[in-house]
């Protein structure tokens, strides 16, 4: 088997899985200033290929969305594979370290607070859309 078949094939389900989800891909470093310039919030999934990205991030990704109050504007970008994107996104998180996968919510491109790998990894998705649903209900308008 050729590794990077395989490779680009995990790659391009953990793309789709959270494309599908509602979420914008953000490949360069344009698109990223270009939606965190916009106005209201906007949530941040960092993606990754990594078994708690697709065991528990993407999942609660998108459930997540399945309440009240929910960021405006939902975005994504690719950690090891948008590599310029990813570094873009990340100068917004001060006082964050890198982190994939995670959960990145913005306000007027000001970041408010992140959910970090550390947050996820051996958590399950409903722990996950707990937290960010909890931040969603401080920071997020009803819509």
């Amino acid at each position: 088997m050729n590794f990077n078949f395989f490779m680009n094939d995990v790659v391009n389900q953990a793309r789709q899985e959270i494309v599908s989800a509602g979420y914008k891909e953000l490949k360069s470093p344009t698109e990223v200033e270009e939606a965190f310039a916009q106005k209201g919030t906007t949530l941040v999934m960092i993606n990754s290929v990594c078994g708690c990205a697709g065991g528990v991030a993407r999942p609660a990704a998108a459930h997540a969305l399945h309440y009240d109050k929910r960021p405006d504007h939902l975005v994504t970008v690719f950690a090891g594979q948008d590599k310029e994107a990813t570094e873009t996104a990340r100068s917004y998180f001060t006082g964050y370290p890198p982190s994939s996968p995670s959960f990145a919510l913005l306000k007027d491109g000001k970041i408010i607070t992140m959910v970090e790998r550390h947050q996820i990894e051996g958590f399950d998705p409903a722990s996950v859309v707990a937290k960010l649903q909890n931040e969603f209900e401080k920071h997020c308008e009803e819509l």
